[in-house]
């Protein structure tokens, strides 16, 4: 655990150049900006793949497919881990907002987690804010390391907290469907809540696919007979 006090310590790539989080989020877009467009769009791209009780899932989960090919080494993440801490503290100081950072692995992703009392400018409305702070990380990291980073940076036990809400949300839609037969669309997510919908679902006996573009794109809850699978980059994770 780091203790994030109002020093910057972390010698961290911090924007300097506004003191609250607004400013920091634009300072550090520039840095965003030397990586190439189409590695941006690789590293923004989160696991979400069509969940099936009995088979695969047939579209693309680029994230656990590349976690099973070329899996990251244990000192490989606790890098990448020391360097988003480090950015993440960077921004904190030029936000003049105090917090604690813990680094964590979740199987073969690095986490790290800010805790504090005064995080909610950094979740935002629906997890907004954190979602964009999250992509940011990534490219830090990147920059550094010169690999696509996983990593998963949690604010205030804010995913953690939706993770629990979604699990539920999914296993309700389908026992509606088991019931009804009728197929349930749910409400736009980001690729992180709808990964959760799908396993859940999955884990209630069900098929669930995901339809429409970002940042509109939902999970369709589908009775097993209904559900159809497409193949990778068909529109649908």
């Amino acid at each position: 655990m780091v203790a994030v006090t109002g020093d910057d310590n972390s010698g961290g790539p911090a924007p300097t150049d506004s003191t609250g989080i607004n400013g920091a989020i634009s300072a550090d877009d520039q840095a965003a900006d030397q990586v190439d467009t189409a590695e941006s769009a690789d590293i923004m791209a989160e696991s979400d793949e069509v969940a099936a009780p009995a088979a695969p899932a047939a579209e693309g989960d680029q994230d656990s497919a590349e976690a099973s090919e070329d899996a990251p080494s244990a000192p490989d993440l606790e890098q990448e881990s020391e360097i988003a801490a480090d950015y993440i503290e960077g921004l904190l100081d030029v936000a003049d907002l105090d917090g604690d950072i813990d680094m964590d692995v979740e199987g073969d992703r690095p986490v790290v987690s800010v805790v504090g009392a005064t995080l909610t400018e950094l979740v935002g409305p629906n997890g907004e804010v954190l979602e964009a702070l999250q992509e940011l990380t990534r490219l830090a990291v990147h920059r550094q390391t010169g690999t696509r980073s996983r990593i998963m940076l949690d604010v205030g036990g804010y995913r953690a907290r939706r993770r629990q809400e979604l699990a539920e949300l999914g296993r309700t839609a389908a026992e509606e469907v088991n019931r009804t037969g009728v197929p349930q669309r749910l409400e736009a997510m980001t690729p992180f809540e709808r990964k959760v919908v799908h396993d859940a679902v999955a884990a209630a006996g069900l098929r669930s696919e995901s339809e429409g573009e970002e940042p509109t794109r939902r999970v369709v809850v589908l009775p097993a007979e209904d559900a159809v699978m497409e193949p990778a980059g068909g529109g649908q994770g």
